[in-house]
C-alpha cells in the first residue's frame, strides 16, 4: 500500500477524524490542509442511502453554483440555422453540425461541455461510442439536450455542474477553488447539497444524506455537519 508524503500527513494531523465540522469551519480547514502550489479544486463527496442498481434509485442532476466553479469551461454546441447563432452569441467555444462530428470522430475532443438541440441528436448518435465513455454525450437527463440553447450555454460557463451518483453510493462534485472565500465556498456547497436532496428518487428509503466529506485536491477529507450545510441553503 502507497504511503502518504510529509505533506498529507501534516496536513491530516490538522484534521479531527471523530469530529463533524460546521461548515464555515470546514472552508477554513480546507483552505489550511491544501498541500499544493497551485489553485486547488475544492471537492465535496456525498454518501447517499441508495442502491444504484435499482432504476428507482438512481440520483442525476445539475445545479448553478452561485460563485461558479472557478474553471473555464469549454463549450461545444451541436445546433444550425437560428440555433446556431444563438450559440455563439450566448459564448459558445464551438458550434456547427456535421464538420464537429466529423472532427471529433477523427480524434478531437478540446472541450469540456458537449450541448446540442434535439434535432441534433440523430447525427450527433454517431458520436455515442466516443462521447459516451468520457461522460461528454449530450443528455436530456443533465440539460444538454435543450432548444434553449442561450440559457445552457450562460449556465454552463457561469458554474453549473452535473451531479450523479457512481456504484458505490457517493457524488463526487467539485465545488469551487481554495482561492475562494470561505463564504463562496459555503454558498457553493450548500447550493450542490441542497440540490441533491430535492433530487431524491421515489425508491430511497430511511435515511438519505448518509455523509459528506469536502477536501482540497490531493488533500485530505473533512466531515461536514448536513444539517448546517442544508440550514446555509435556507438561509
Amino acid at each position: 500500500m502507497a504511503k502518504h508524503g510529509k505533506k498529507y500527513r501534516e496536513a491530516a494531523a490538522l484534521v479531527d477524524r471523530t469530529q463533524v465540522y460546521a461548515p464555515a469551519e470546514a472552508m477554513d480547514l480546507i483552505r489550511k490542509t491544501n498541500i499544493v502550489k497551485f489553485d486547488a479544486t475544492t471537492e465535496a463527496h456525498l454518501r447517499l442511502g441508495v442502491d444504484p442498481r435499482h432504476a428507482d434509485q438512481m440520483v442525476r442532476g445539475t445545479v448553478v453554483l452561485p460563485h461558479g466553479t472557478g474553471k473555464v469551461v469549454r463549450v461545444l454546441v451541436f445546433a444550425q440555422a437560428e440555433k446556431a447563432q444563438e450559440a455563439l452569441r450566448a459564448g459558445a467555444d464551438e458550434v456547427g453540425g456535421e464538420d464537429l462530428v466529423k472532427r471529433i470522430e477523427a480524434g478531437w475532443l478540446e472541450f469540456d461541455v458537449a450541448l446540442a438541440t434535439p434535432d441534433m441528436m440523430g447525427m450527433v448518435g454517431r458520436l455515442g461510442k466516443i462521447l459516451g465513455r468520457r461522460g461528454l454525450m449530450p443528455n436530456p437527463k443533465s440539460g444538454t439536450i435543450t432548444f434553449d440553447i442561450e440559457r445552457a450555454v450562460n449556465e454552463v460557463k457561469g458554474g453549473r455542474v452535473e451531479f450523479k451518483v457512481d456504484k458505490t453510493a457517493i457524488i463526487h462534485v467539485p465545488f469551487g477553488r481554495v482561492s475562494f472565500t470561505d463564504e463562496a465556498l459555503v454558498d457553493n456547497l450548500a447550493a450542490l447539497v441542497d440540490a441533491v436532496n430535492r433530487a431524491r428518487p421515489s425508491g430511497a428509503k430511511g435515511q438519505y444524506l448518509r455523509g459528506l466529506t469536502v477536501a482540497s485536491t490531493m488533500g485530505p477529507g473533512i466531515r461536514v455537519d448536513i444539517p448546517a450545510v442544508l440550514a446555509a441553503a435556507v438561509a
